[in-house]
């Protein structure tokens, strides 16, 4: 009882930065003045650092793979980071990009918490290696977090349905993924919409309601991401159709080659 009370407090701070961070130029006019100063991005990229940290630490205490799962963990993040690399160095279609693919399948075969950690990680470690950083960098750690976290709750409502290992798994993980595909930049966007002077009519308006700000949003998102945005989708459904089956049972090796067996009574240890 205890460990989930734990586990739900985390989830629900992550969840609760984000949407706090996000919405905050909305409800706070201030917020579009400090948002992306060179003062408050370091303090949220450190906030996010120290609390993957805060959720390793848990995950050392209540996982029985422990310090093992975490290694394998960091060679995931180390595997994605190159490939958001590789992508940058040599550019794929427009939006494509492989790193979800990954971050989804951590999140939903090790769950939620892992999940975030492999997306924020992932985000923190490869735009260090690509020169990425800036006030873009927490949005895409949280960003790329909730879609770890988030396919963690999949993996529950697949056992309850028994949907677990069947050929069904794979076709809803691939739907997951292009949602997702489309989310992701539909929510990168929100980061930096509220503070862009372009357009008329595609650009937020302190005056305006939420309904025409809305429509504002949609206009600007129609007109510069859709694109994009499905491409990512795209390729995020062919890589999850050819590689997710053979991904999840090498994670499946791994939780059977690095779990703990109970010693019998009588046997040696």
């Amino acid at each position: 009882m205890k460990l989930r009370l734990q586990s739900l407090l985390i989830n629900s701070f992550v969840f609760l930065l984000g949407i706090l961070s996000l919405l905050a130029p909305f409800v706070v006019p201030q917020a579009r003045t400090s948002t992306f100063s060179s003062t408050s991005f370091p303090v949220m990229v450190s906030l996010i650092v120290v609390l993957c940290v805060l959720i390793l630490l848990f995950e050392a205490q209540s996982t029985l793979l422990n310090a093992k799962l975490i290694a394998f963990l960091g060679v995931l993040i180390a595997l994605n980071a190159g490939l958001r690399f590789l992508e940058i160095a040599i550019p794929g279609p427009a939006g494509f990009s492989p790193v979800f693919f990954l971050i989804i399948l951590t999140g939903y075969y090790f769950g939620g918490r892992m999940g975030f950690l492999m997306g924020a990680m992932t985000m923190l470690v490869s735009g260090l290696l690509t020169g990425g950083v800036g006030p873009w960098l927490p949005g895409q750690m949280i960003t790329a977090g909730w879609v770890g976290q988030s396919a963690g709750f999949l993996r529950f409502i697949f056992r309850k349905l028994n949907f677990a290992g069947n050929p069904v798994e794979i076709i809803f993980l691939a739907i997951f993924s292009a949602i997702w595909g489309m989310l992701y930049g539909a929510i990168m966007n929100l980061w930096f919409w509220p503070f862009l002077a372009g357009a008329p009519g595609q650009t937020w308006f302190q005056g305006a309601s939420l309904a025409e700000n809305f429509g504002r949003y949609l206009t600007y998102y129609l007109a510069t991401s859709v694109v994009w945005d499905v491409t990512r989708s795209v390729g995020n459904v062919l890589v999850v159709s050819f590689f997710a089956r053979p991904v999840l049972q090498i994670f499946d090796r791994f939780n059977r080659r690095f779990s703990f067996q109970i010693v019998k009574e009588g046997e040696p240890l």
